[in-house]
Order: C-alpha cells, then structure tokens, then sequence
C-alpha cells in the first residue's frame, strides 16, 4: 500500500545562506494533515498568478516554479490563529508561506508583486494577468498581516496572563495545605532548640504555644501579644492560601476542559484517519491521472523538442539571412559603383553627341562649299569645253 500512495514535497527551511532547504516528504495519508488539519484550515481567498522564487545563488535574478499560471490561496486556521499562502502545481507545493508581522508584500510593477520570507529563507514572485489582481492581492496580504499582528498580541497577552505568578511571594507560600513557620515558632518555652517542619506541625506548634502549661506565656501580656499577632498573620496566611486553592482548582478545571476538548479533538482526527484509509481505493483513479498526466509529459516533451529543433532550423535561417545580408551589402555597392560609372558614361555619350551635333553641322557646311565649289568647277569645265571646242574650230580654220 505504500507504493500506491501520493507523495507531496514541500519546500524546508534552511539555515545556510542561499540554501534551498531540507525537503519535507508528506505521504497520502499525511497531505491533509498538513494542509488542512483539522479541517480548521479554510481557503478565504483565492487567485491565479505565475510563481517564482529568487535565484538562491545570485539573490538577484527570478527562478519561475510554474509553467503556468496556478492557484494561490490564503488560509486561515481558526484554532491557531495563523494565515498562510499556498499554492500547488499538481502534487507539487511551490508556496508555503505563513504570514508574519514583519512581512511586506511590495509591487515592483503594473502587474508584478514580492515578499520575503525568512522562515522559508527565499523571496516568492506573483505575476499577475492585470492590476487589479495584484492591488486585491496586496490589500488581502495587508489586511491578514494586521490580522496576524493582532492575533500575536492576543496570543502574547494570554501568555503573560497565564505565566504571571501569584501575588504571594514564594517566601510567603510554601504549600497549598501548610502555613509558613516563623523563627519564634520554632523556638518552644524559650528552651532555644529549633524544631524541623516535619517534627511539629503549624497546629501542633500554636497549642503547644498557648498552652497553660508555659508559665511565660499565662502571665506576660507582651508575650501574649505578639503570639495574638502571630495567630493573626497565620489567619491571614491561611486566607490567601485559600484562595489561591481555588485558583488553582479553577485552573485545574480549566486544564481539565481543554484536556477533554484535546481527547475529542484526537478521536475526531482518528475517524478522519480512518475515512482517509478508506478511501485509498481511489487510488485507481489518482494512478489513472498521473498515467494521463505522464503522457501529457511526453507530449510537452516531443512539443519541446519540436521547437528546439525549429529553434535550430530558424538559427541557421538566421546564419543564411546574416550571408544573404552580406552579399546585399557587396552588390548595393558595386550597383552604387555601376550607377556611378553610367553617369560618367552618360557625360560622356552627351558629350559626343555634342560633338557630332557639331561634326554634323561642319560636314554641312563642308558640303555646301563643296557643292559650290562642284557648281563652280563645272561651270569652269564648261568654258574650258566651249574654249577648246573654239580653238579646235580656230585649227580646223586655220
């Protein structure tokens, strides 16, 4: 049967600094015990908020001790007077915090609150899912710390009542049944022998005192006196005696009282033991959530390494990015190059287009004079025809 019960590990406290602490094992059968025993502890508000806890080693940096967001409660225990702050992942308590006077809870932002605690020797993190959650929940830690203060103070008060010692001084009250004995009545006729208190009781000793047979005490009025005074201060001793016999017998009943509402307290824990042991036949159940919540596991970790596989494909995506990147950067500079260059050649081309437009212009002109030229040399070509035809014709005469 003890395999089958549900283990719950909750954080200890620890005296080095920056430990972590000893971890507290609660068993099936302890779970309730611990949490909510004897049913006097009861959720009186509760919340939901990501955890996390200070980083042990640096104190500065937060450790998150919930995947999620997870359920934060407050309980009060009613007999103790104690608020505490709780909160389970699962089987797992990653908050047991009782609330103490001394504690402050702080915002450190919009939607993020602390607090330290010094028992549990870690600083404990809320992150809430808005601002007003965080402000409720920081108005909740301040009304049950004022709560808490005050329930030490009743609690303090009691104690000082109940551990104030009598108004007798202890030299003034040696027994309950048994007045104090003075020197002088230890002393009997004068003889000056001292008598024990287990020898000669107070009464013994006062009838021996005032007995006829002291010859002393039958004839002295000042001794007569100051046995009456004695008698008086033995009354008076009786008195307070009494009285604080009855004290003591109020105090014994009172005693008695809690004695009985402890033994009923105890039978009533042993039923809810033995309900508790009755019900471990639901251990089926809790075997079949823990076998869904196995595969659950297994399904985050193959979803896990899904991503850190696509963690390792967008990081070589990134590398090529980064190259890609690098060759933009060479071929916007040779483009700025080429731009560069076409102006140059542009200049250039518009330079010798100015040129032909000129060379154009000049070939123009150089064709009209040479086509004046041509009209004139013809012109000239015809007279010297016409004048070799005349002198022909001038040979032919002649």
């Amino acid at each position: 049967m003890e395999a089958e019960e549900m283990v719950i590990r909750l954080p200890g406290r620890c005296s080095a600094p920056g430990g972590i602490g000893e971890t507290t094992v609660l068993r099936h059968k302890e779970v309730h015990h611990f949490f909510f025993l004897p049913f006097r502890e009861q959720p009186i508000y509760s919340t939901r908020a990501h955890v996390f806890q200070i980083d042990p080693s640096t104190k500065k940096n937060w450790m998150p001790t919930s995947k999620h967001a997870v359920t934060v409660s407050y309980f009060y225990d009613s007999t103790r007077n104690v608020y505490r702050i709780i909160s389970l992942d699962g089987s797992k308590a990653i908050i047991n915090s009782t609330i103490t006077p001394n504690m402050t809870f702080t915002k450190t932002s919009h939607k993020f609150g602390q607090w330290a605690d010094s028992r549990a020797n870690t600083v404990y993190g809320l992150g809430f899912s808005s601002e007003h959650h965080l402000a409720k929940f920081a108005e909740k830690f301040a009304e049950y710390k004022e709560a808490a203060r005050m329930a030490k103070e009743k609690s303090l008060e009691k104690m000082e009542l109940a551990s104030s010692p009598s108004q007798e001084s202890p030299a003034d009250i040696h027994s309950p049944l048994t007045p104090p004995v003075t020197a002088d009545l230890c002393r009997i006729n004068g003889t000056g022998d001292d008598v024990t208190l287990s020898d000669v009781s107070p009464n013994s000793m006062l009838q021996s005192d005032l007995s006829p047979t002291t010859p002393t005490l039958a004839h002295s009025p000042t001794t007569n006196k100051h046995w009456e005074a004695e008698l008086a201060a033995l009354k008076s001793n009786n008195a307070k005696l009494t009285a604080a016999l009855l004290e003591s017998t109020a105090n014994v009943k009172q005693w008695k009282q809690q004695l009985a509402a402890y033994q009923e307290e105890a039978e009533r824990l042993h039923k809810r033991v033995s309900e508790l042991e009755s019900q471990s036949s639901q251990t089926n159940v809790i075997k079949s959530q823990k076998t869904e919540l196995n595969q659950t596991i297994e399904e985050l970790e193959c979803t896990l390494k899904a991503k850190e596989e696509e963690m390792v494909r967008l990081k070589e995506q990134v590398e090529n990015a980064k190259q890609l990147q690098t060759q933009k950067d060479e071929l916007t500079k040779k483009l700025e190059d080429t731009d560069l260059r076409n102006k140059e050649l542009e200049e250039q081309l518009a330079d010798l287009e100015q040129r032909l437009e000129s060379s154009q212009v000049d070939q123009e002109n150089l064709r009209k004079n040479l086509k004046t030229l041509l009209e004139i040399l013809d012109g000239k070509i015809f007279e010297l025809t016409e004048l070799r035809d005349n002198l022909a014709k001038l040979i032919e005469d002649s």
